[in-house]
């Protein structure tokens, strides 16, 4: 008999881009390169990034892609799926659609994964619909295993204002969520930024110098990257770290190139063994919930 076992498919669930390396494009690359089928699900299509110009979106109809994925629950292939992951959606209905779908699959896979990451906006405010960006918040994180907002964003979910990575965790361990990575949180070196994750019980920062001038897309390619590792078996922390590694080293190499989208396709050794220099950090002391006796 073959020792050979298949990876779980993934399900992403993004935007896709015809050039350039945001969305599904990052978010597929980086899951295939570490040998994880992906089963891709377009939310909205465009020519390119819109920070590059205008582009012209292409949203399927709201019932179109609600069938589209009651097409895929019903599907003989469904068993192969241990994963969901979410980014830019093109309707509050998708949300809710995206909602009815994780609940299906988790009927059929009580042990299934889904990384919520709620691409709603960012420094210069939301860039799409409050309706939506409300929908996201109210239907889709409460279901999350985990959520991968950049530090704006959190702060618009949960409505608070955040001066420190302490006040990060503390709102983290508030919300209605069991872990998450918190991407640009405050660096503790001059010149620094990293990504925190939290759960209950720790409190992680992976910091690297802050670079200017950064391509869209790394939020997609980190959470694309840590459920990878995470469905690998690696600890929460080293996922982290690894994955921050990783991305630090592309954006590098990104930079050196003078390019104004990630180079995935040139940097899939980064992807899969990165060596970039990352300082992890625990953050405040440890804490350990009360549980009824």
């Amino acid at each position: 008999m073959s020792n050979f076992m298949r990876k779980p498919a993934v399900i992403v669930i993004s935007s896709h881009v015809a050039r350039g390396s945001v969305g599904n494009r990052a978010a597929v690359f980086a899951l295939e390169s570490l040998g994880f089928p992906v089963w891709a699900v377009p939310t909205v299509t465009l020519p390119w990034h819109p920070g590059h110009g205008k582009a012209t979106r292409i949203v399927p109809e709201d019932a179109e892609f609600d069938a589209f994925l009651n097409d895929l629950l019903g599907s003989k292939f469904i068993d192969e799926v241990g994963a969901v992951l979410t980014g830019y959606l093109g309707s509050s209905r998708q949300a809710q659609s995206i909602g009815k779908f994780v609940a299906g699959l988790r009927k059929k896979n009580p042990d299934l994964v889904y990384v919520c990451d709620p691409v709603i906006g960012d420094e210069g405010g939301l860039y799409l619909p409050e309706e939506t960006a409300s929908v996201i918040r109210d239907t889709l994180i409460p279901k999350a295993d985990l959520i991968t907002p950049n530090r704006f964003e959190f702060e618009w979910l949960i409505n608070a204002r955040l001066d420190d990575n302490n006040a990060i965790v503390e709102q983290v361990r508030k919300a209605d969520v069991p872990r998450a990575i918190i991407t640009s949180a405050f660096g503790l070196l001059k010149g620094g930024i990293g990504n925190l994750f939290v759960d209950d019980n720790s409190a992680w920062l992976a910091e690297h110098r802050k670079l200017s001038h950064v391509p869209s897309g790394t939020g997609d390619l980190t959470a694309a990257l840590v459920l990878a590792r995470y469905l690998s078996g690696m600890s929460a922390s080293d996922a982290l770290h690894v994955s921050t590694q990783a991305v630090f080293e592309v954006l590098n190499n990104t930079a050196k190139r003078g390019a104004d989208e990630l180079t995935l396709e040139q940097d899939i050794q980064s992807l899969r063994q990165p060596r970039s220099m990352v300082q992890m950090r625990a953050i405040g002391p440890s804490y350990v919930p009360k549980r009824p006796c």
